[in-house]
């Protein structure tokens, strides 16, 4: 992505280069934050993205000006079917929520704790006893998945076809491919139409069974309560056995190049492991997984001079307001202890903030424990590679790990 000159091209004021880093990335977006906070590109079909974060502290939880219904992410990568909740507003969206968030709650993801604490250090494991390898496909990419078939109670053909089709999609997804993203998208709503199909006929309790508590949600509907749709069911399930896939790998990928660049704070969190949870923290600020998700105006805005058309897709870059040096003070560093680190939106904000956000958060903790109590250092050992939109951050990292 670089910036362009606006006076000679007026709707060009960035160009999307997927081969970028993470750092160019940044470079770009805090010159933009300075001059041109809302811009304009022309590539992928053409977007608006927000930079600094009052505005999209502003327009995130306003759903009934930016809907989401219409796109979600940029590229726009939905070929099939809707998928709720991301892909609806309350109060549609409601009944999906409510039927997800006690099963993603800070009480449930607790007593998970132990199984997920098991999974993860058994992926490092292997990776620590090989001594080198690729964090990303052989630690990051790799434990969410099983953590994810643990919280959905997958087992058998089906965790292993997740094993398979959830990795297989994101590459797809990051490589551009139209015709692999439709192939492996259908695999996916094959597996969600297999796990609804047995959880008709064999119930599990709604209480610990996300697909259980699906079915047994209610929507109103005429003035009726009436059980949600198969259609919006599949859907919901297709959308949740990929979407705590990416974030985590393209997380624990940038957190390990920090601390290769950083072997000063690897060795602070192995003498002062108390810190951890707020080293993921400023983690999660610095290093966003996402350049943000979109929204769609239903009617014009003019913002900062610039006027968006009803129906123009929107990027809300919270990547960029993680970073905005109007409210995070020496924002492209890690600082310990930053008085308003609440403020950042690495989660996103407002109705579509992430359901599982109290999930994700255990697993960054549990994979950076293990990181730093059995590795005394790491070093980056071939080239690192970046995702495209919509993710910021490596997906290809490989390490060289020294063992305490």
């Amino acid at each position: 992505m670089s910036v362009v000159d606006t006076a000679a091209v007026a709707s060009h004021d960035f160009s999307v280069n997927a081969s970028e880093t993470a750092e160019q990335s940044h470079a770009t977006y805090q010159e933009l934050r300075q001059r041109c906070p809302v811009a304009h590109t022309n590539d992928m079909t053409g977007f608006w993205a927000l930079t600094r974060h009052a505005d999209i502290t502003a327009a995130a939880p306003n759903h009934l000006q930016f809907t989401t219904t219409v796109q979600n992410v940029i590229p726009k990568v939905a070929f099939t079917g809707r998928r709720p909740p991301l892909h609806l507003d309350p109060p549609e969206q409601t009944p999906y929520r409510s039927a997800l968030n006690p099963l993603l709650s800070a009480d449930r993801v607790h007593q998970l704790s132990a199984p997920i604490s098991a999974i993860v250090a058994e992926e490092w494991q292997a990776l620590a006893n090989a001594g080198q390898g690729d964090i990303c496909s052989d630690f990051s990419a790799r434990f969410p998945v099983r953590v994810f078939g643990q919280w959905m109670n997958l087992q058998g053909d089906l965790l292993s076809q997740l094993m398979q089709a959830g990795p297989a999609f994101i590459r797809a997804v990051q490589a551009f491919d139209n015709h692999a993203m439709k192939d492996t998208s259908l695999v996916l709503y094959d597996m969600a139409r297999t796990l609804i199909a047995e959880r008709k006929t064999q119930p599990q309790d709604p209480a610990t069974d996300p697909v259980s508590a699906l079915l047994a949600a209610r929507q109103t509907l005429n003035g009726l309560l009436t059980p949600l749709p198969d259609d919006m069911i599949i859907g919901t399930v297709r959308q949740v056995l990929v979407v705590g896939i990416v974030a985590p790998m393209v997380m624990i990928g940038s957190i390990a190049i920090h601390l290769a660049q950083h072997p000063n704070l690897l060795e602070q969190l192995y003498e002062e492991p108390h810190r951890i949870d707020a080293a993921i923290e400023e983690f999660l600020r610095l290093y966003s997984p996402y350049r943000g998700f979109a929204r769609t105006p239903r009617a014009d805005v003019c913002l900062h001079g610039r006027h968006i058309a009803a129906g123009e897709p929107i990027a809300l870059t919270y990547a960029s307001a993680n970073r905005d040096e109007t409210v995070f003070h020496d924002p492209d560093s890690f600082v310990w202890d930053r008085p308003n680190l609440g403020e950042h939106m690495a989660f996103g904000l407002g109705p579509h903030y992430c359901v599982g956000a109290h999930l994700a958060r255990l697993e960054l903790k549990l994979a950076l424990q293990v990181m730093v109590t059995s590795t005394r250092r790491i070093d980056i050992s071939g080239p690192v590679l970046y995702c495209p939109y919509p993710e910021i951050g490596p997906y290809q990292v490989p390490v060289t790990l020294t063992r305490r």
